[in-house]
Parts: structure tokens; sequence; C-alpha cells
């Protein structure tokens, strides 16, 4: 047998067992907590015992001192921001390598985003990014800790702190990574977390927030509340206007049942992701995401870079190699929002409106705004690391990745 030749070649797969199945993410755990959230007769949060709990537990995981629950991941950055004082004309600096969660809430509050570009190498966006992006009208900065992996969130802080700017971190991908021992999103003046179906932890749709900060914590509630003081006053005399987004107590039972689980789920992840991270860093041509000093990543997933001088091929020709030889790499991550979504092309976000574009400045949008991210965006693989997978998963990955990349590197003369 040919163990050279590639499989898309007509060679021998690397894996020909089926790759693991998603496991059985919820259990028994959810269903009594289920049981006693409808046993309340009321499923609603302030009325309840879970969300109250569930807020309870976060705290006591994460550190913080504050934690509330809301109805994504999407609302905890919108009401995180609009907490932080964010507002029309504003400039909030981004990462432009996220989801749409991360900035409408920017723009539903009349700001502009601006958008850093990332480290080519750990796809995350760093000080000097951010300092090159600042003006006088920066008003916030939102750090996305993408892929579970913790973004260098220190100097980050320090710059935001000197400059009297609010750090809100999207932790939508990082539930349970830590920079020296400590949670990520509790750095910055707000953490925002997601629930929604496809995270470590789920509850089919939620989000929360945590934050060291009283003043920050009570405005933050009012904005997830429509502006309600459920504690201190009736609902009358709003101060602001504030959307609605409540959580459930069905979400927050389910939520309390996978907070239980996190701590496994989280280690699993980083154990299988060091020895991924090992063994790609030993092989010529590929580039493991890096990592932060005295980062814990918890890899909701895993970008692996490419080296195309090296390796004569692009991502996509070598995701199809990957893929012949039975590992599940994807080709390439998402482009940067602002090439993919429409409304930032048009800067028409809203009906009859051009607003919030039309409040000041309007950066320049579109191919070239952030290189690093245009073409990392392209030029990597992406491998869908989870806490299903055994050592021999990751094994047979490195395998695979050391045979085809050996022979491109053979057939591009390196």
């Amino acid at each position: 047998m040919d163990t050279e030749k590639l499989a898309i070649d007509g060679g021998a797969k690397t894996r020909t067992q089926a790759w693991p199945t998603v496991g059985k993410r919820f259990g028994e755990e959810e269903l009594q907590e289920l049981r006693e959230a409808l046993d309340q007769n009321t499923l609603f949060y302030m009325h309840g015992g879970k969300t109250k709990a569930f807020c309870a537990k976060l705290c006591q995981t994460t550190g913080a001192k504050f934690a509330l629950a809301c109805s994504s991941g999407t609302a905890s950055i919108h009401a995180a921001l609009k907490a932080c004082g964010v507002g029309p004309g504003d400039e909030v600096i981004t990462t432009p390598i996220t989801d749409a969660g991360t900035v409408v809430g920017i723009i539903y509050e009349g700001a502009i985003p601006v958008f850093a570009d990332v480290d080519p190498a750990s796809y995350n966006i760093t000080v000097d990014t951010i300092a090159a992006r600042y003006t006088s009208r920066t008003r916030a900065v939102v750090v996305v800790h993408l892929q579970g992996n913790p973004a260098d969130i220190k100097p980050i802080v320090d710059f935001c702190r000197v400059r009297n700017l609010r750090l809100v971190e999207d932790c939508a991908q990082a539930w349970g990574a830590k920079v020296d021992g400590q949670w990520v999103g509790t750095f910055g003046d707000v953490g925002c977390f997601s629930l929604n179906d496809f995270k470590h932890i789920g509850a089919g749709d939620g989000g929360a927030i945590v934050t060291n900060d009283e003043g920050l914590y009570r405005r933050a509630w009012l904005c997830i509340d429509k502006c309600y003081d459920r504690v201190r006053s009736s609902a009358r005399g709003l101060p602001f206007c504030a959307p609605n987004y409540r959580i459930t107590e069905l979400q927050s039972a389910v939520a309390i049942a996978q907070l239980g689980k996190l701590d496994r789920i989280v280690s699993r992840r980083n154990e299988l992701g060091r020895r991924l991270v090992d063994g790609l860093g030993k092989i010529d041509g590929l580039i493991p995401s890096k990592e932060a000093p005295g980062a814990y990543p918890t890899w909701w997933f895993h970008l692996i870079g490419l080296d195309p001088a090296k390796l004569g091929a692009n991502a996509k020709v070598l995701g199809d190699a990957m893929r012949a030889e039975g590992i599940p790499c994807g080709s390439g991550y998402v482009a940067p929002v602002y090439l993919q979504y429409e409304f930032f092309r048009t800067q028409a976000a809203f009906n009859h409106s051009t607003w919030p574009f039309s409040n000041g400045p309007v950066p320049p949008y579109g191919p070239g705004y952030c290189p690093n991210a245009e073409r990392v965006a392209l030029e990597c693989l992406n491998f869908p690391l989870n806490q299903w997978l055994s050592e021999q998963e990751i094994d047979d990955t490195l395998a695979a990745a050391a045979k085809v990349t050996a022979a491109f590197r053979k057939r591009a003369g390196r």
C-alpha cells in the first residue's frame, strides 16, 4: 500500500473510521431543574428562583461580583454597551472577525463600529491594532476572545484605563477560558457570554453579563428589562429607552445544569487542544493558533494557519485533501464582517436612513481595511475540536496533516 499517495489522488485514507458525532448534551440534571422551574408556577425571572440561582452560580464560578442573565449573547453585548454609556456619534473599536452579534449593539446605540486588524497568528485584536484605530471619538472597545483562545487582554486593559475607555469582553466562544487563572470576561468593565445551542454550554438560547462594577450592574439590569427597576422602584418614570431582553426561568434552569458540567467540558477541550497545538507545531507549513501569555484556551474550534509559500497550495486545496484523508477540516473561516454584511457597504442599517453612519466620519469599510483579517480568514483550516473527540482523533488529524503537507511541499519543491 502506498502510504504517501494522498487519498484525494487515489491513495489510502489516513482515517477510515467514522468521525465521532456530537454526544448527548442534556440529561436528568436539566430535567430536574426544569421540573423545579415548572413547579414554581411562574416562569418570570423575578418571581421564580432559577434565574437568581444561575446568576449566583455564575458569580461563584467566574469570580465576578455581579451577574445578570438575558435573552442572548447579542443582547448581553448590546446591554453592556448601553450600560457603558455608548451613544450616537461615538466610535467603538472591535474585531472584524466575529459574528453580527458583536456589532449590532454598537449600531443600535447610534455608534460607529471601527475595526482593528487582527494578529495573523492568534486571530484576535491586540493593543497595537486597537491603538492604530483610536481617535478622540472612541468611547469603548469590544474584545472578542475568538475560538475560546483568550486575547492578550492585560495590555488592552491598561490601554483602556489610561484613556478612560470602557472595555467589553465578548466571551461567546470562550466559556471557561482564563489568563493567569482569571476568567476572561472579568478583566474589562463587562463580560458577555452566550447560551445559544452551539456554544460550550447552552440553554437553547440566552446570554449572561458579569461585572465587578455595581453601577454598571444596576444599569445593565435596566438595559435588559425595558428600563424597569424591579428592585428599587416601580416601572414608572423610565430614565431612558431600553429593549426587552429578559430571560425565562426555563432557560435559566437548563443553564444551571449546564454550568455544572462546564469544568469537565472545557478541561477536556483544553487538553485536546494542547495535544493538537503541540503536534501542529512540529509540522512544517502549518501554524497553530498562537496563545497569549498565561492563556488557558477552551477551544470552541481551532483555526490552523498555513504557510502558502512552503506548501504551494491554498486552504481550499489543502482542506479538500484533509477531508479526503477522513478529517473534517473546513477551508477558511468567516470573512471580515464589513465585507460580509451589506449595511456596511450601503451605510443604511435602518429603513429610510443612513443613521448611524451619518453621525460622523465613516471608516473605509471595504477590501484593504484590515488586511490581516482579510487574508487569514481565507488562509486557514478550521478544525472542529470538541469534548467528544478522543486522543485518537487528534493523532489521526496530525498524521493526515503531516502526510498532506509533506506531499504538497514535495510538489512545490520545498
